[in-house]
């Protein structure tokens, strides 16, 4: 049993990463619903938490059916970090992780995210401060080091453990790679196999089909897989990963009906949680995703991504359902 100080996460737990723009409480409906043993909010900005940025509170919002359920941060400031953690611990999460993996410019160069891979002791001294200000589990999201020159995960990982995380996930590249080539998990099995190490640690990094989840899972015996661009459009994902390891059997793909109900059910929550006007828009990215190999979508994709009309993007949807057979 894979645990997180008392929660306990399964045999062999598959996690939904923190996406921004992503991960939010609509999406998350889903992953839970379809098997996801433990999931991360969006990402939040410690500067904008403290400052009661509407967009960074709402981000806060979670609901008792997604439990357990971990609220992730990111920042450079020791003290707008410490802030940040504490009011977060006020909503109850399970959780509380840190950020120190999102390669993006507009975090990483201003010493936030992955920027903190470029130093690695103040790494640890924000780490150290966050753990004790709050009594909740504090984890971890990293990467394998900010380049080549620098793939110093293994001995960051000791040092994370010992100032008092509870796990670490680590995506299997380094900053400069951002999300390009292939993620390199033999690190990744390199902090499991350190005899130092006593904290689950998930591997993270082009996880894509239930037959690499088990490929991955023997190879490098991490104690769970953390799921994040495959999922987008696919909450399936989760069980068809535990179905897999589990009983060694392919559960059969959602059918088109199953799709045009979830695009359904995700745009309503997305409007209900956020306005009609940002549900709609928002809502815009994921189409693509939930239709992906269906013949003829780009005469329908127009209307969905273009109309503010919750009616007529409805409409679109039962006519994909009646028009066409999932392929």
């Amino acid at each position: 049993m894979v645990k997180i100080r008392t929660i306990e996460l399964g045999e062999f737990p598959i996690l939904l990463a923190p996406m921004e723009d992503v991960s939010d409480p609509p999406f998350r409906a889903l992953c839970k619903r379809h098997g996801a043993d433990l999931m991360y909010t969006e990402f939040i900005s410690s500067e904008g938490l403290i400052r009661d940025a509407a967009k960074s509170v709402q981000k806060m919002d979670i609901f008792e059916y997604e439990r357990p359920i971990g609220v992730q941060i990111f920042g450079s400031d020791v003290e707008s970090m410490v802030h940040a953690a504490q009011i977060i611990e006020k909503v109850n999460p399970d959780i509380l992780d840190i950020n120190y993996g999102c390669p993006v410019k507009k975090v990483a160069c201003k010493g936030a995210g992955a920027g903190l891979l470029q130093d690695i002791p103040k790494m640890v001294k924000l780490t150290e401060a966050v753990v004790k200000a709050v009594n909740i589990p504090v984890t971890v999201k990293t990467r394998l080091g900010w380049d080549d020159q620098t793939k110093n995960i293994v001995e960051t990982a000791e040092r994370l453990q010992d100032i008092g995380i509870e796990a670490l996930t680590i995506h299997g590249r380094t900053r400069k790679q951002m999300y390009k080539g292939e993620a390199d998990w033999t690190l990744i099995g390199a902090v499991k196999d350190n005899q130092r190490m006593k904290i689950p640690i998930f591997g993270n990094g082009d996880i894509d089909t239930p037959e690499k989840a088990l490929l991955y899972k023997n190879r490098y015996g991490v104690d769970g897989i953390m799921i994040g661009r495959a999922s987008i459009g696919n909450p399936w994902i989760f069980n068809e990963m535990k179905a897999f390891l589990k009983e060694g059997k392919r559960l059969e793909r959602p059918t088109l009906k199953d799709r045009v109900e979830a695009a359904t059910e995700h745009l309503d929550f997305s409007v209900q949680w956020k306005g009609e006007r940002l549900g709609i828009v928002e809502m815009r990215r994921h189409y693509t995703n939930y239709f992906r190999a269906l013949p003829h979508f780009k005469e329908y994709r127009q209307t969905l991504v273009t109309s503010m009309d919750l009616t007529e993007i409805k409409q679109v949807l039962t006519s994909i359902q009646e028009e066409y057979t999932f392929v």
